[in-house]
């Protein structure tokens, strides 16, 4: 560095008498954008707007291109497996799928389907064995732990089934937590938005352990929208909750996508949180089977109706689901409970042994 600052200093005929082999090499810039730049064709066309309330809605299905603004996140020819030889596991068998802006997508499938794989790979949190991730352009599964890291903080969001909240920290500083971290401004104004959305104005400065489990999705929630990330991944968000928690966080993430653009990816098995979706992928032995756009709670049922293995939890979901309707009960009714559907197991119970 010395000696370039020196040579920067010397008059052109000094120049000229410096042999071409010993002049010295130019430093790159440092203000280089340490995320991977692509090719034309793998970055988006358009640029990403500041404000999710900007953001653009999803086009007509099929209407997404390589590359187009309306994709927000894709995978091509994605493959992961474990092992090798006749050990080999694959979860994922070379899957290709566009995740669309401002759009809700579930992804269900049996256990080992490799629905969480597709999502972990998505996010940048597992590398695949062959293929390529893209989010907004850049190719996630080229980048290095650094330029991940960075991606997390600044362009994805996460929402987990175990909450994940640091608990020394008030359920505030749970959701500035991020922003603080990647050192960004924080947007009151914003802030004071998502906390009235998720109805947390009572218990910012509440620490985890006096909050119910939906009220602590609810700061997981609020965490991951303050950021306004180009994309959420959601891994089972309702998986520990009662049926009424679920529903406010369920409702809540709907209207993320429908009033503020937000883009969406969830993991579930459960066929009552996949009805809130606008996109339902179903997953088996690694591959995409079914790709239903605002499929009706039924029609997710019927997915799953033929599936003849019981301890699977997609189909004890949807037997559950499908067996107190056909009582006349409808299992997304607002004022049902868990509660209601043990009595009904119980009382089912109670007439095999009569």
């Amino acid at each position: 560095m010395a000696r370039h600052a020196q040579h920067k200093t010397e008059s052109p005929a000094r120049r000229e008498r410096i042999p071409e082999r010993d002049r010295p090499t130019p430093v790159p810039s440092s203000s280089a954008h340490p995320l991977p730049s692509q090719p034309p064709m793998h970055r988006e066309t358009r640029e990403r707007p500041e404000s999710i309330a900007g953001a653009a809605k999803p086009g007509p299905a099929g209407n997404d291109t390589e590359g187009s603004y309306h994709t927000v996140a894709r995978a091509v020819d994605l493959a992961k497996s474990y092992g090798t030889g006749d050990t080999a596991v694959i979860a994922l068998d070379h899957v290709s799928v566009d995740f669309e802006r401002g759009g809700l997508t579930a992804i269900m499938g049996p256990s080992g389907s490799g629905k969480s794989t597709l999502m972990h790979c998505m996010a940048g949190l597992d590398t695949p064995t062959s293929g390529k991730v893209f989010v907004e352009g850049l190719e996630v599964s080229a980048m290095g732990q650094r330029q991940l890291t960075r991606l997390r903080r600044e362009r994805i969001g996460f929402i987990f089934q175990s909450f994940n909240l640091v608990p020394t920290l008030t359920a505030k500083e749970n959701i500035l937590l991020p922003l603080q971290i990647a050192r960004r401004p924080i947007d009151r104004d914003w802030f004071d938005h998502v906390v009235r959305v998720v109805g947390l104005e009572d218990r910012l400065d509440h620490r985890p352990s006096q909050l119910s489990g939906g009220q602590q999705q609810r700061v997981a929630c609020a965490r991951a929208l303050v950021a306004r990330p180009s994309v959420i991944f959601a891994d089972e968000p309702t998986g520990n909750l009662d049926s009424r928690s679920s529903r406010e966080v369920l409702r809540f993430l709907r209207h993320s996508v429908e009033d503020y653009g937000q883009s969406i990816v969830m993991v579930t098995h459960d066929p009552r949180a996949a009805s809130y979706a606008t996109r339902v992928l179903v997953l088996a032995d690694g591959r995409i089977t079914e790709d239903l756009r605002d499929p009706s709670y039924d029609r997710i049922l019927d997915v799953f109706a033929g599936d003849s293995d019981p301890e699977d939890p997609v189909v004890s979901s949807a037997e559950t689901a499908a067996g107190l309707e056909g009582d006349g009960m409808d299992a997304t009714d607002p004022e049902r409970s868990d509660g209601d559907i043990r009595k009904k197991s119980t009382a089912a119970d109670d007439g095999d042994r009569s």
